[in-house]
């Protein structure tokens, strides 16, 4: 069996608010030292498949730095490893993709060209550690023509995924995408392994009809009735990080010592870029519980379950609580930064109270669907004064400077927005 994987990475995350306001969901920071995609490709490599490509779209040169030429995961090989797959202009093909199965059709030659007889589909944009070795034994085992990896969810869950139908031998009997009422709890987790010609088939005729060609929507459908598709049932750990609600709430899962997912673990390590920085620094007054530290970290304040990626600093006399920092941040002497996600360089002004108040429940007023839990959102590059009270449900935009909270005065509301 000659394996391909397509990582889909061009989502741009736009329930992340400002943290992806510069860069695609893949290349989000999680868990301090590590990017959202390092997961899909780290299980790539520790389930022995190294012909991989990637394929971006939205604001993608953050990603495309990270991964380079694959070398943390073992990808900079001469034959296979990683290739970066971005929309191209061409006869006939001058557009963006139009949808996850459309980006696919779009390298359809890549596809060709790696000779691969099975074409194992993956999102770049979830946090799990899964072997794909088994449900690639029992894709060919089956001779199917295409195994879904599914999972259980909630009953309250189900309009947020695909869900599959099945027989009692695991025959996929028919796929309905974000169903209102769903028959059932198992979900497409966006796994696919595809036999290579059948793929290519499908994409090549429904491409004429669907732009948008999707697979939960267009591309499984239209395989139900007359090919072999099996589920892979998944127990493990997989979460989607795509609203802020959930990536603040699995970040201090981490760090309350209650969290399913083992980023400890010898046999399966989750590989990264390396940030070639000194080793974390706690000054004579510094105090740090429960909360991960990452090398270049100077912490002269007060640190409690947070997390703090590397070359963040906090001043002397502040205090950061359940908060996500980002690189290069910067508290200022006496701040206080408290239940927030703080995107990279990011300062913060001497004496300002980051996350002020106990009106969690105030959603943002542009946004009330997107921020609604209580999390203050600062964007990459922003500047934010000394002395200022800023409240719950906030987001402020990436790069904004001193002068756009003048109007503000010395409070900012919860639910207001910056920028």
């Amino acid at each position: 069996m000659r394996v391909l994987a397509l990582i889909l990475a061009g989502g741009a995350g736009t329930r992340l608010g400002a943290l992806s306001e510069q860069r695609a969901k893949p290349a989000v920071s999680f868990a301090g030292r590590f990017r959202v995609i390092d997961f899909t490709l780290s299980n790539c490599v520790n389930s022995g498949i190294y012909d991989v490509g990637v394929l971006t779209q939205y604001l993608p040169r953050s990603l495309n730095e990270h991964i380079g030429i694959g070398r943390p995961w073992d990808l900079d090989r001469g034959r296979g490893g990683v290739r970066l797959l971005q929309p191209y202009q061409g006869h006939g093909q001058q557009d963006w993709y139009g949808g996850t199965a459309d980006a696919v059709l779009r390298n359809i030659d890549y596809l060709r060209e790696s000779r691969a007889d099975t074409v194992l589909i993956l999102s770049g944009d979830h946090i799990y550690k899964m072997d794909y070795r088994p449900m690639l034994q029992a894709h060919e085992e089956r001779h199917a023509d295409l195994t879904v990896g599914v999972m259980n969810v909630r009953p309250e869950e189900t309009s947020r995924f695909g869900i599959v139908l099945t027989d009692e031998n695991g025959c996929v009997t028919q796929f309905l995408e974000k169903p209102k009422e769903a028959p059932s709890t198992l979900a497409n987790m966006g796994i696919y392994i595809f036999r290579a010609t059948t793929l290519i088939e499908r994409l090549g005729t429904l491409g004429k009809d669907y732009p948008d060609l999707d697979f939960g929507k267009h591309l499984i459908p239209s395989l139900v009735d007359n090919h072999a598709i099996y589920t892979f049932p998944f127990a493990g750990y997989w979460v989607d990080v795509g609203t802020i609600d959930a990536y603040w709430s699995t970040s201090m899962e981490l760090v309350s010592g209650q969290s399913q997912l083992n980023l400890y673990d010898p046999e399966w390590v989750i590989h990264t870029k390396s940030e070639g920085r000194p080793p974390a620094k706690l000054g004579p007054q510094a105090s740090v519980r429960r909360s991960m530290i990452c090398n270049g970290c100077i912490v002269r304040g007060q640190v409690a379950q947070s997390v703090l990626s590397p070359g963040v600093y906090v001043s002397p006399g502040a205090v950061v609580r359940e908060s996500v920092l980002m690189n290069n941040v910067w508290i200022g002497p006496g701040a206080v930064v408290d239940r927030c996600i703080v995107d990279e360089d990011v300062v913060v002004g001497a004496g300002t109270q980051l996350g002020w108040g106990s009106d969690y429940d105030t959603p943002n007023q542009q946004h009330p669907d997107r921020f609604y839990t209580g999390p203050t959102i600062v964007g990459k590059g922003a500047r934010v004064p000394s002395k200022l009270r800023i409240g719950r449900n906030v987001e402020i935009k990436a790069e904004v400077d001193e002068e756009v909270f003048a109007s503000f005065g010395d409070v900012v509301p919860s639910g207001s927005t910056v920028g």
